[in-house]
């Protein structure tokens, strides 16, 4: 069968292309933080640009600190859930007012006249002053004050490794808003999303502190501290301000510690790789490996996806476990080294998929996650040198896990909505990651990283949804993908094919295949002859109306399609079953198969 392509294909990206638009937003922060009390009051002036095409009578702000206390959205969601989530470590409903967090806005006005707030917790409702409408922009200026907590979940003070403040999502943020309207769910917990814009933020704090941040250090000669040569830093009054530009980003980030020690490291293309960890002679030395790694872990990435666009990145010893934020990483420490490496790499990766291809988190978790989760794991295997015989194995157990344990929801669910924590962080990250590998195994691996870098270039410092990536990829094979999509991310279908082998009338062998899963594939069918030859078959699905080119080096035979509507299929080979030594659907394991044992055919010991 000739391969097809369809010419609506290689039209429809510069059509989607055409008709995307996104918010902007630009931040200029002053904060000053409270070292004995966690608290910190500031000003912020926000210029937002209606690029939509709707008139706006309302804007939304992110207010996530105010989840850290009793009896929030958050803390109730955590007991109600139908599992432990086991990134929380303390139960919410206990904490001290010193122990919570707040954030409470001020003042605000739109272009100098009052607006009306409706505070809902998380969410800070704004009833403009004036409609915004299209192409406009206007300028919300407010005052802040707010209560670093106690770091439960990725933000807070005094971490479990001793980071003193750990400042993520800390400022009053403004809300996305797309195509599909406003991006504002009450915190609890889980994913964010944002506007991208510009920050030019002043954090002033006692002198002792060494800040890490998003953006580059504006006053790197009166700071000091690893940033430029000078010994001391210019203090008034015991404190000192830093002053960091961020731009082209959708988060600014910052943690501070008396302690920190402050490394630079040549990445690739003149990047500065910054590293902040704590003076702690049992993590010293493995936080010194890790500076080439990482440098070589950015150029892996840079090949495979596309080039870091900024000349900064920040591996900082911080958080809970280890969250991406605009061009830095929060990490936990005190790691054997093989972790550190790992969180790194995760970590980093999602400088790509997350914070230059901005997916919604919310709505769409395992394109972030899931990507990150592949690209990263295949990155350790060539940096590490571990050529593992098949790297993705842990992302595949994950997701076979997945749907054989009840509680799996369809990939498409609001990562808010889970009604398992297993399942949310298996299907962010297993079976996303399963996602990529998968559509490797459809389209070829280099028509997957031939996608990936065109989803790259096109979609950069955007916030690129499913079928984004769908149209890319069909241009980029010729193949039709929607079945695809449709079933691997909209339901909950799984794959499941079983083969049988005899011999027909005339002594040649029939291979015969059934389909017991409702989602079709495409199939590889490896036979292995006594005498030492081996063939591939290959059989498209009329779905994809046309075929991958061969991978392999050894012979590849391509069938007739299999309709999905046929429960079954067979073919016949020139030889008989007396020569066969094995069949074996898919010997690449890049189909996510969920029982595989029926997936062979082995002769029989005479």
């Amino acid at each position: 069968m000739k391969k097809l392509i369809i010419s609506f294909v290689l039209f429809a990206a510069p059509l989607v292309s055409a008709q995307y638009w996104q918010q902007a937003v630009d931040y200029t922060i002053a904060v000053e933080l409270d070292a004995e009390t966690a608290q910190y009051q500031g000003t912020e002036t926000l210029v937002y640009t209606n690029n939509s095409p709707e008139t706006l009578h309302k804007v939304f702000f992110h207010q996530y600190f105010n989840a850290f206390k009793p009896g929030s959205e958050m803390a109730v969601r955590l007991k109600n859930a139908g599992d432990k989530n086991g990134r929380f470590k303390v139960d919410l409903d206990t904490l001290t007012a010193a122990q919570q967090g707040f954030l409470k806005v001020s003042n605000m006005k739109q272009d100098g006249m009052p607006v009306e707030l409706v505070d809902s917790e998380t969410i800070l409702e704004v009833s403009l002053a004036k409609p915004l409408a299209p192409g406009q922009s206007t300028t919300f200026t407010m005052a802040f004050v707010g209560q670093v907590p106690d770091l439960i979940r990725r933000a807070g003070k005094n971490s479990r490794e001793g980071i003193a403040f750990s400042m993520a999502q800390w400022y009053p943020k403004m809300a996305e808003y797309d195509y599909e309207g406003w991006n504002a769910d009450p915190y609890t917990g889980r994913e964010f999303h944002g506007v991208w814009g510009d920050f030019d933020v002043k954090i002033t704090l006692d002198k002792a502190f060494t800040v890490a941040a998003s953006g580059y250090l504006q006053n790197a000669d009166d700071i000091g501290r690893g940033y430029s040569d000078r010994k001391k830093a210019k203090s008034k009054k015991g404190k000192i301000t830093w002053h960091y530009i961020a731009p082209n980003v959708h988060d600014f980030t910052w943690a501070a510690d008396p302690d920190y020690i402050h490394d630079t490291y040549p990445g690739p293309n003149d990047v500065t790789l910054h590293f902040f960890y704590k003076n702690n002679p049992d993590i010293i030395d493995n936080w010194k490996k890790l500076q080439p790694l990482t440098a070589k872990l950015m150029a892996y990435f840079n090949k495979a996806i596309g080039p870091y666009p900024y000349k900064q990145y920040s591996v900082v010893h911080g958080g809970d476990g280890g969250m991406e934020y605009a061009m830095l990483t929060l990490i936990t420490g005190n790691r054997k080294f093989g972790s550190l490496v790992g969180v790194t790499a995760h970590e980093l990766a999602h400088s790509w998929f997350q914070h230059i291809l901005a997916t919604n988190e919310t709505k769409h978790e395992w394109m972030d996650e899931g990507f990150t989760s592949f690209i990263s794991t295949l990155a350790e295997d060539e940096i590490l040198e571990e050529n593992k015989e098949f790297p993705l194995e842990g992302s595949y157990r994950g997701y076979y896990g997945l749907a054989t344990s009840g509680v799996e929801m369809p990939q498409a669910t609001n990562a808010n909505r889970y009604s398992h924590n297993y399942a949310y962080e298996r299907t962010a990250y297993s079976k996303g990651a399963v996602f990529l590998g998968q559509l490797g195994y459809i389209i070829g691996k280099e028509k997957l990283f031939e996608t990936l870098r065109t989803y790259y270039d096109e979609w950069k410092f955007k916030h690129p949804r499913p079928n984004d990536l769908r149209v890319i990829a069909e241009r980029v094979s010729g193949l039709q993908l929607q079945w695809y999509l449709t079933d691997w991310t909209q339901t909950t279908n799984t794959i499941d094919y079983a083969i049988a082998v005899e011999n027909d009338a005339e002594n040649k062998a029939v291979i015969q295949l059934e389909r017991i899963g409702l989602m079709p594939m495409p199939l590889e069918i490896l036979v292995q002859y006594k005498n030492g030859e081996a063939q591939l078959h290959y059989i498209p699905i009329s779905l994809m109306r046309g075929e991958k080119e061969n991978p392999y080096s050894i012979e590849w035979n391509v069938h007739k399609d299999w309709a999905w509507a046929n429960p079954k299929y067979s073919f016949n080979l020139d030889r008989p079953l007396t020569e066969i030594e094995a069949v074996v659907i898919d010997p690449s394991n890049l189909m996510a198969d969920i029982d595989k044992s029926n997936n062979f055919y082995v002769a029989p010991e005479k």
